[in-house]
């Protein structure tokens, strides 16, 4: 284990909502990129970390072993410190209802979408509406819920908000009208305004964005390939537009 505290990731709303938990907490940490468009997630080094491949990964020596799964971060976290948890229900329940509704609905659907949002038009126009239609109700259920409350479960800011807050900037870039979400995005505002908030996503911005950047666009058809999943059982796809995005 690391002698302190350790993010792997890069700048996926998985990642950030734990850098925003770590800032929220006051902790001192380091991140650590991964370059996912390079195959770094699959080093055996990674893979001793997280057999799944996937980011993130928090290295903490209080836990003593590796933990991936943002939601099981946040929860390790969250009960580390004390805080952004209530102890008290069924405030807690309802903390916990909303971070697995983030967990099992908004990030699975969202990360499918905009799966289906990186290969030409009608590519995959079942699974393309399919998805699209989920995304639509999932941000539908999120602004009717902020609809006369100011945080999305319990009556306090908690690790519910952090974990789902990233996804809601997906409104706009899966082609939703956020005037028609008033309260998500008005929710979405309130939580960037944090400072905490705004600390992580300098951070993020700063150990990911310019080396995230470049091993994207360099990454080779075979990489876009198994970063995707495709393999030979699967359709040839054209991810091509993945090493032009802004």
């Amino acid at each position: 284990m690391a002698e302190k505290i350790i993010l792997h990731g890069m700048g996926s709303p998985n990642v950030i909502k734990a850098i925003i938990m770590l800032e929220e907490c006051g902790l001192d940490y380091e991140l650590n990129h991964v370059a996912v468009f390079n195959q770094e997630q699959f080093d055996p080094a990674f893979l001793k970390l997280n057999p799944l491949g996937k980011v993130p990964v928090l290295e903490d020596p209080a836990l003593g072993i590796p933990l991936a799964e943002s939601g099981a971060i946040l929860l390790w976290l969250a009960e580390r410190e004390g805080k952004f948890l209530p102890a008290a229900q069924p405030h807690r329940a309802d903390v916990m209802q909303w971070l697995m509704i983030q967990m099992a609905n908004v990030g699975p659907m969202m990360g499918q979408f905009t799966h289906f949002n990186l290969v030409p038009p009608g590519s995959q126009p079942y699974a393309h509406a399919r998805y699209g239609a989920i995304a639509e109700k999932l941000n539908r259920v999120l602004d009717d819920r902020l609809r006369g409350r100011e945080w999305v479960a319990g009556v306090d800011y908690s690790i519910a908000d952090m974990a789902t807050q990233p996804w809601a900037y997906y409104l706009e870039r899966h082609g939703f009208d956020p005037a028609a979400h008033p309260a998500l995005v008005a929710w979405r505002e309130r939580i960037a305004a944090r400072p905490a908030v705004q600390r992580a996503l300098a951070r993020a911005n700063a150990a990911f964005s310019q080396v995230a950047e470049q091993t994207r666009k360099a990454a080779s058809d075979e990489d876009l390939d198994r970063f995707f999943g495709r393999t030979e059982k699967v359709p040839v796809a054209d991810y091509s537009i993945v090493r032009t995005m802004t």
